[in-house]
């Protein structure tokens, strides 16, 4: 588990001494050595990113389209921190790239997320980056799953790389979604509990893929107090040769910058304070009232159990089951309650109460 301290890291220091989130910016892909210095110099303008970024090698899901410019667009990034000062940043997959973004004084690497998925492949990078001490920051894999983030934190801390960022960008899903990635807000929060000090980044644009959905995802993330953005910009979006939809101009990003609104994580006015308080100490009176509730439920479950194995009943009655599902739903729209959270809170009761059948059940006579 990750455990650096909360002041010896890239990320922390730039915290402490801008005082807000950071803001990493650049284009999807590096195209041409134009593209890239117009762009870094209209993010200079702005005065408020801390890291460049730019894709070097892209492969795509399928073979065929714009795969990055490769190694020739490492001394167009070096021209960048020249001419702005902005530190650069750019993903690797491969031991290669470690070795040739790090020859070209790159300052930040990223792993992304199809490499985040592979444990094989980020021992490779662990392997390749131990001993080189540079921040790196870690994207969520493509499918939602947690423990796979948070291994690989763990492999590049084990060889060494303390200085680490994660990247919340989204997860693959095959059901319906306004994003391009399911931003499954409940994963980078629960990797947070496990981590509290590593620093954690909302990749906006991927996650929505459009960019009029960038400000709304912002904005969530803010307020759920991750720890800086990541947004794609582009002098000429709509002519970039990959994920047009999803860039914004320097001038637009500054716009969206302008339209946030940044809260306190706290505040210490004493009648907030008091009031904060006082509802919270109702919230934990109303959660043991729920646990209560709950701990009858699954008493009368038992019991019910009890009584089908006497009468030689099945567990599963889905006729039951679907009168259950359906009326909860009905009594959480009369309640002004998320039809939504109360229909997936079932499916976990339900679950339990088979489960606690099904001890019942199977207990020797």
């Amino acid at each position: 588990m990750p455990t650096t301290s909360v002041s010896d890291t890239l990320f922390t220091r730039l915290l402490s001494a801008k005082g807000s989130p950071l803001l990493i910016a650049g284009p999807c892909s590096a195209e041409t050595e134009e593209q890239v210095l117009a762009t870094a110099h209209g993010l200079k303008a702005l005065g408020k990113v801390d890291l460049f970024r730019a894709g070097i090698w892209k492969p795509r899901t399928k073979p065929g389209g714009f795969e990055g410019m490769g190694s020739v667009a490492l001394p167009w990034l070096q021209r960048v921190k020249e001419e702005t000062g902005i530190p650069t940043t750019v993903e690797v997959a491969t031991p290669r790239h470690v070795e040739e973004a790090l020859a070209h004084g790159i300052d930040v690497l990223w792993i992304g997320a199809r490499t985040t998925v592979n444990p094989f492949a980020i021992q490779e990078l662990a392997d390749a980056l131990a001993g080189t001490g540079v921040p790196v920051m870690v994207k969520n894999p493509v499918n939602p799953d947690v423990a796979l983030w948070a291994g690989a934190l763990e492999r590049l801390e084990r060889a060494g790389i303390t200085d680490l960022a994660a990247i919340h960008r989204g997860f693959s899903t095959f059901a319906p979604s306004r994003y391009r990635n399911a931003p499954t807000w409940i994963l980078p929060i629960e990797l947070k509990s496990r981590f509290p000090q590593l620093p954690l980044i909302c990749d906006p644009s991927h996650i929505g893929g459009r960019r009029d959905l960038l400000l709304p995802i912002a904005q969530k993330a803010l307020d759920l107090d991750y720890d800086g953005l990541m947004i794609e910009t582009h002098p000429d979006p709509d002519h970039a040769l990959s994920d047009a939809a999803q860039q914004v101009t320097p001038v637009r990003l500054g716009e969206i910058l302008n339209e946030l609104h940044f809260r306190y994580r706290s505040s210490n006015n004493a009648e907030y304070l008091n009031k904060a308080e006082e509802l919270r100490q109702k919230m934990d009176e109303a959660d043991r009232e729920i646990m209560e509730g709950l701990a009858r439920r699954m008493a009368l479950v038992g019991e019910l159990a009890e009584y089908k194995k006497e009468n030689d009943v099945k567990i599963l009655q889905m006729d039951r089951w679907n009168e259950i599902f359906e009326s909860r739903q009905a009594w959480a729209r009369k309640l002004g309650v998320n039809e939504k959270f109360i229909a997936e809170l079932y499916k976990l009761v339900h679950l339990e109460s088979i489960r606690r059948q099904t001890e019942i059940m199977q207990r020797p006579e």
